[in-house]
């Protein structure tokens, strides 16, 4: 089983009246989130960990999951607000305005982390969760105590107009990248965590600071999947772009649903998988990404959908 740990919210997306008045239409979000529905539609095991809140906006969310077979009892519920991101598109890329204080996903302590199933296999974490206390201190600690033959991947997703203190932020991010098995980066992502360098110093600095394997992706480029011996690049799924909003969140749902289906996603098995195992896992995560960005908002593919 995979546990996706961070972030559920609801996407205001824009959107024009029959009357040609803008507006915004509610939609469950948030990267983690989103990752836990694609893995859910794709056929895989998948329970979420986050903060939920009893409003309104709690029950759409609630919902999603249930409709997309993603277990989330351990979802910690409480009184507080659902996190609201508003959506703007620019050429169908979308950037974001939070309302996130004192929300019920904000507010996660320690002492609300669940035990950990005796099912797992995997430990999914990152988005705008890891950005803010007290909940990324939660995040954090679940993540560094994860039992040990679990595999663990880390996608930050880093949104630097979220970020408070940067250098606190980075730290935290350096510490999760040092225990982890799998790194999903950005070009975005990279430049942020090591600016003025060139490309190839960037991934070899990831590696140096303990990550076993790097899923950089370049968008339109497609994505490599980078180990100390291994370097295999996948081309980006033909797709028309509607717009952008959780692909990179389906990329990370497609990857490891291909590990899974493949046998890699233990511990163990991944240590010694091969290039050949590593493109198609990786074409798994961007042929469901392709999906993804041609329609719009965060509107994960089905399995029938990627078997076709």
């Amino acid at each position: 089983m995979i546990l996706c740990a961070g972030e559920a919210l609801i996407d205001m997306l824009p959107r024009e009246t029959q009357d040609n008045e803008n507006a915004f239409m509610p939609v469950a979000g948030g990267a983690v989130f989103n990752t836990s529905i694609a893995l859910g539609r794709l056929g895989a095991p998948v329970s979420l960990f986050t903060g939920l809140s009893n409003d309104m906006f709690g029950d759409i969310l609630r919902e999603q999951l249930t409709t997309s077979h993603v277990d989330g009892q351990l979802a910690h519920q409480s009184d507080r607000p659902t996190t609201l991101a508003f959506v703007k598109l620019t050429n169908g890329h979308a950037s974001y305005a939070f309302i996130d204080e004192n929300t019920a996903g904000r507010m996660l302590t320690e002492a609300d982390l669940p035990e950990f199933p005796d099912a797992l296999e995997a430990l999914f974490c990152g988005g705008i969760s890891l950005a803010v206390e007290p909940c990324a201190d939660a995040y954090h600690h679940m993540y560094l105590h994860a039992p040990q033959d679990c595999l663990r991947m880390l996608d930050p997703n880093i949104r630097p107009s979220f970020i408070k203190n940067a250098s606190h932020f980075r730290a935290r991010i350096e510490a999760m990248i040092a225990c982890s098995d799998i790194v999903k980066l950005s070009d975005e992502d990279l430049d942020w965590l090591l600016p003025d360098l060139d490309t190839d110093t960037q991934l070899a600095r990831i590696l140096e600071m303990g990550a076993q394997l790097i899923c950089y992706t370049e968008g339109s480029k497609g994505v490599r999947g980078i180990t100390t011996d291994l370097d295999v690049h996948v081309k980006a799924q033909t797709a028309t772009v509607v717009d952008t909003v959780g692909a990179g969140d389906t990329f990370n749902a497609g990857f490891l649903a291909g590990l899974k289906d493949l046998g890699f996603l233990q511990k163990a098995s991944f240590a010694n998988i091969k290039a050949s195992d590593l493109s198609r896992a990786l074409s798994w995560g961007t042929k469901a990404a392709a999906i993804t960005v041609s329609r719009a908002g965060a509107n994960p593919p089905w399995r029938k959908e990627i078997d076709v």
